[in-house]
């Protein structure tokens, strides 16, 4: 076939799939996620492989669906495995009195300033919405603390005191 009815593309080498980044897990410790964080992953798994799979399989001669394929199934393999190993964590009973996995903590800085924290399984944090893993410096600053106690946290602005004012479970 004359080189002029083939596309660049087709003679270059396929680019090479990115291996699955390590866990962010320290080694031996459990994957814990909330209720809704388990359910969030389920409802992805099933998307990716009910809809999305079976599109890009549809297009399989394409090459670009071909590499496009290849990352869905990655990913698809990474939600597998954190289900697989997941713990999930169910909401203690009330009353709510002390900072557990899962509880969206109401804390107050200095100046008055209310912020709020979720505590959450890693494969569930997400920074614009305050859920920190259960892993960060902040939920460990917070877990199995109670209702009114004051603990310090080091920011990177600088030392704080910050009252438990709020806590709750979903």
């Amino acid at each position: 076939m004359s080189k002029a009815f083939t596309r660049e593309s087709d003679d270059a080498p396929e680019p090479p799939i990115r291996a699955r980044p390590p866990s962010l897990l320290p080694a031996g410790t459990k994957n814990y996620l909330t209720a809704h964080g388990a359910r969030r992953v389920r409802a992805e798994l099933d998307r990716l492989t009910q809809i999305e799979r079976p599109k890009l399989a549809a297009a399989s001669n394409d090459p670009d669906a071909r590499r496009q394929l290849k990352t869905l199934d990655q990913q698809i393999q990474h939600l597998h495995q954190t289900l697989g190993t997941a713990v999930v964590v169910s909401p203690p009973g009330v009353p709510w009195e002390q900072v557990r996995f899962g509880a969206t903590v109401t804390v107050r800085r200095c100046g008055n300033e209310e912020t709020r924290y979720r505590i959450v399984g890693i494969d569930e944090t997400d920074a614009e919405r305050g859920w920190a893993s259960w892993l960060s410096p902040i939920a460990r600053a917070l877990l199995h603390t109670r209702l009114g106690q004051r603990v310090r946290f080091k920011f990177p602005s600088g030392e704080e005191e910050l009252e438990i004012v709020g806590i709750e479970y979903e």
